[in-house]
């Protein structure tokens, strides 16, 4: 295993938050690790990949600022072990907020009569992803609430027009819960990929979080027929959502063990001023970072990004996100008229290194910082199933 680099650590930048910030987690007496050797819980993930939900409870209860360097160490070299120093770029198109779900932590939820609502045109998309691929930008993903005005015929066609505009990249939709037929149209279609967070494994906490018309158990069955489909898979949670423990997490992780998802979205929890949960705290960006660090020695050969929520919660989010293991970014496509209306959360970052407009900048940045930007998909090293 490469030597790890220490020059990147996670703690060498200090978590500036911009929101306020709790650790995100309702603790019960029995779960504290005190006087148990937490670092053998590493060894044992970085050895054996998993580890049991008591285990799990215990770390990250237990977990301290010296754990986590040392736990961002390994997975720095887990993560070049698997990727060497490239960090992949996503082109992000959020392409539409209205949404017919109504989750009670999100800014786009139907409810929400004050949100300036937009729908963008398959000819914005594809000016988009022409921005883009002009940019060096080789994977676009399209992201939007659940949207009942784009059925599945509009986005086979929508996949279709940017196949054939763009036969070199990959394309990523994050589009929500299909049935099995339209998920196997997109792909016929030309989609490469699909992201779906289950946001909570648990379903207790899943019910605290969603309408009664949704179900975990639907969400798991899209992202196991996906899979099955040959798609690349992203999947994730919310870190410090309403209610959360650790063995809430625990379950998270045991949950993507058992899925080994092609790529690994997670992102602290951040209120909203219209939702019934806007006088939360957000979740923390420190216990964000130390998942981050988990998922990459559970899973080593996983795509993970550094989130836009982490950056908006910890002006370093981006930074340190890669020094903790993570190796994606995605700079934002969105048109500049759109952004601001795509407003899942209070002070969700939008502008500078987060725009496409500045994506030299990034670039140097990342460049500056050791890594390598690849003019590239940067496909998954998890294998794909064959449909």
């Amino acid at each position: 295993m490469p030597t790890p680099q220490p020059a990147d650590a996670a703690s060498t930048f200090p978590p500036p938050a911009v929101v306020e910030q709790r650790d995100g987690l309702d603790r019960a007496p029995h779960e504290t690790a005190r006087g148990v050797d937490l670092w053998r819980f590493v060894k044992k993930l970085q050895t054996g990949r998993t580890l049991s939900e008591d285990e799990w409870t215990a770390l990250i209860e237990g977990r301290t600022p010296d754990l986590a360097d040392r736990l961002f160490a390994q997975a720095r070299a887990a993560r070049d072990e698997a990727y060497g120093r490239a960090v992949y770029l996503r082109g992000l198109i959020e392409l539409t907020n209205f949404c017919k779900n109504d989750c009670l932590y999100c800014g786009i939820r139907k409810s929400n009569r004050q949100a300036r609502r937009y729908r963008m045109s398959v000819d914005e998309v594809l000016a988009c992803c022409t921005q883009g691929y002009a940019q060096g930008l080789r994977t676009f993903v399209l992201q939007g609430g659940e949207d009942p005005w784009f059925a599945q015929d509009k986005i086979v066609a929508m996949v279709r027009s940017i196949r054939r505009q763009h036969p070199d990249c990959a394309i990523t939709l994050s589009l929500g819960e299909w049935p099995h037929d339209a998920y196997a149209a997109f792909r016929a279609a030309g989609a490469d990929r699909f992201l779906l967070r289950h946001e909570t494994a648990d379903d207790g906490h899943y019910a605290m979080l969603h309408p009664t018309s949704m179900s975990p158990d639907r969400r798991k069955t899209c992202l196991f027929d996906l899979r099955r489909l040959g798609y690349q898979v992203g999947s994730g949670f919310m870190v410090g959502s309403p209610g959360q423990t650790a063995r809430h997490l625990a379950r998270d992780l045991a949950f993507l063990k058992e899925l080994n998802p092609h790529m690994i979205g997670i992102g602290p929890f951040v209120p909203h001023r219209h939702t019934a949960f806007r006088d939360e705290p957000a979740g923390s960006a420190d216990l964000t970072l130390f998942l981050i660090g988990c998922l990459r020695l559970m899973l080593p050969r996983a795509l993970i990004p550094a989130t836009t929520a982490l950056n908006s919660v910890d002006a370093q989010g981006r930074m340190r996100g890669l020094a903790a293991g993570a190796n994606v970014l995605m700079p934002n496509l969105t048109p500049p008229q759109y952004r601001g209306s795509y407003d899942l959360y209070n002070g969700k970052a939008t502008s500078g290194l987060e725009g496409v407009e500045n994506i030299a900048r990034l670039r140097r940045q990342l460049e500056e910082a050791g890594y390598q930007v690849p003019l590239a998909r940067g496909d998954s090293a998890v294998a794909v199933e064959r449909a």
